[in-house]
């Protein structure tokens, strides 16, 4: 007649059926180039990239280039997130739970030889809410919820083959940063429709890192050392980028004035990597313009058609004492630095911590 001891409170019964609790997880969804792709250009295309990519982590090829994880891989271990699954991997074990990695090695704002460029990418985003929200009152799908969708932080990281694949051509630093108003227009288009057409208030932009000490552009573009910065990076090339990366923040104020209720965080990531470069004896590595995996020694490492994973093409011995992995590419050691950088938010403006957004 006393009745039962262990039975909760009605009340404490809403508590932990409250929205507010169901919808605290962290959902990311990205959209990007080889920096932050998974493996959806394997699985998109079928391209397997093999040993030794993987090494260090997962012991095995998984479609990312790098030794084991990427900077967006540290993200969400450090978010107590799931590994984002590549939107085009339909194999068994995918997991939405947590958002969608749209990101395709290759891809630019613009259609290039890989087939999915950043519209792509939001037109892909925009399929999978709509299935989702068909799939959800069966049980199946990713199972996200409207509230998922809106609160969900939503990261862009491109442009880097936009920039640097002109110089590549042989065009000019006039040429190519001609281009960059186009690329910038290209960017907005992409969040004006995460946020009009699905209601996205959260925006993580990153720009591009200094492609002029990318030992690939080093090895294929230098012509005589009168080209090079005090770091050794090709000057042109590294002026194009922080030309691009000075209108990408201008576009991120402008679109914060615009969208009164949205976050929009730009992240620094060329001071990132520019630090890792000039100050590479304090974080541990060495030769910071020379890949790891690659052909040719000293001092880039690099060899057209003679790239990581070809026949012949070993790797050193220790990653970790490398900045870059195969020449275009950071190592993991390098890139868990990054993250820990960019979730500092030391490198943001405004400065507001990814951990905060994620909470919502």
């Amino acid at each position: 007649m006393g009745g039962n001891p262990l039975r909760l409170p009605a009340l404490l019964i809403l508590l932990l059926c409250s929205p507010a609790v169901a919808h605290s997880k962290c959902v990311l969804f990205n959209f990007g180039d080889s920096n932050s792709d998974t493996g959806g250009l394997m699985a998109g295309l079928g391209l397997y990239l093999g040993p030794p990519s993987g090494r260090q982590f997962f012991h095995r090829p998984t479609g990312r280039f790098c030794d084991g994880r990427l900077y967006i891989d540290f993200v969400c271990e450090r978010l107590k997130m799931s590994y984002l699954t590549p939107y085009l991997e339909s194999s068994p074990g995918s997991n939405f739970t947590h958002g969608v990695n749209f990101a395709v090695a290759g891809a630019a704002t613009e259609s290039t030889a890989i087939p999915f460029p950043l519209s792509t990418q939001v037109l892909q985003f925009l399929h999978f809410k709509n299935r989702t929200r068909e799939l959800r009152p069966q049980g199946s799908g990713s199972l996200l919820s409207e509230k998922e969708f809106q609160n969900a932080v939503y990261s862009i990281d491109i442009g880097q083959n936009d920039v640097s694949t002109p110089f590549s051509a042989n065009l000019s630093y006039a040429e190519v940063v001609v281009k960059i108003p186009s690329i910038l227009s290209r960017i907005r288009a992409a969040i004006e429709a995460s946020q009009s057409l699905n209601g996205g208030r959260q925006f993580w932009i990153y720009n591009t890192g200094p492609l002029g000490c990318l030992p690939q552009k080093l090895a294929l573009l230098k012509k005589d050392d009168s080209e090079l910065d005090p770091l050794g990076c090709l000057a042109d090339l590294n002026s194009a980028a922080k030309a691009f990366n000075a209108g990408l923040s201008e576009l991120c104020d402008l679109l914060r004035s615009e969208f009164k209720n949205a976050t929009i965080v730009y992240t620094d990531v060329y001071a990132i990597k520019q630090d890792l470069i000039a100050n590479h004896t304090k974080y541990g590595f060495e030769n910071p313009l020379m890949a790891c995996c690659g052909y040719g020694g000293p001092p880039y490492n690099y060899k057209f058609r003679m790239t990581c994973g070809e026949p012949m093409v070993t790797a050193c011995a220790e990653g970790s004492r490398y900045i870059s992995w195969d020449g275009v590419h950071n190592t993991e050691a390098a890139n868990s630095i990054i993250a820990s950088k960019i979730l500092s938010a030391k490198y943001s403006r405004p400065q507001i911590k990814l951990k905060g957004l994620c909470k919502g």
